[in-house]
């Protein structure tokens, strides 16, 4: 009961700024200037909005949830062959322990210089067992064998 009293004084002193006296010999009400009637007023809209965020906090509602897709996708480019290298693809897999040395510079990256060595190799060291074994010629590594791999074989 008294804070219900306390509210309707403050809310009384806000709207008319006086307040009333309960002084036992009745002085009269008590006047509140401009500057007092602004803090009361702030610090009412202080308690409003503070009991209001409490307030709304107690929400058991899930928050929103917002996702992202990020969408890929692959656009595939042909790659053109360098021109001028005049060599037409073969049809065919090569075998490298047969070819003569214009066959085998049918293949790409082989010219007629590595051809030459692939044919002196094969002479020297006897034919390849497996077409790995090409690397064991000069200025054939990995890379070039793997540019290879798809048009050689051994028989």
């Amino acid at each position: 009961m008294e804070k219900t009293d306390e509210l309707r004084r403050v809310f009384f002193i806000i709207t008319k700024g006086t307040a009333p006296c309960n002084h036992p010999e009745g002085v009269g009400n008590i006047k509140i200037s401009a500057l007092e009637k602004l803090l009361l007023g702030v610090t009412a809209a202080f308690l409003l909005l503070t009991f209001g965020y409490f307030w709304g906090t107690r929400s058991t509602a899930s928050p929103y949830r917002v996702d992202q897709q990020l969408l890929v996708q692959a656009v595939e480019t042909p790659v053109a062959e360098p021109a001028g290298t005049g060599k037409p693809e073969p049809t065919a897999k090569i075998n490298i322990n047969t070819a003569t040395a214009e066959e085998l510079e049918t293949l790409p990256g082989i010219g007629e210089k590595r051809a030459a060595d692939i044919v002196a190799d094969r002479e020297a060291n006897g034919p390849f067992r497996i077409v790995e074994e090409l690397t064991r010629v000069s200025g054939i590594g990995e890379g070039t064998l793997e540019g290879l791999i798809d048009y050689i074989t051994v028989e």
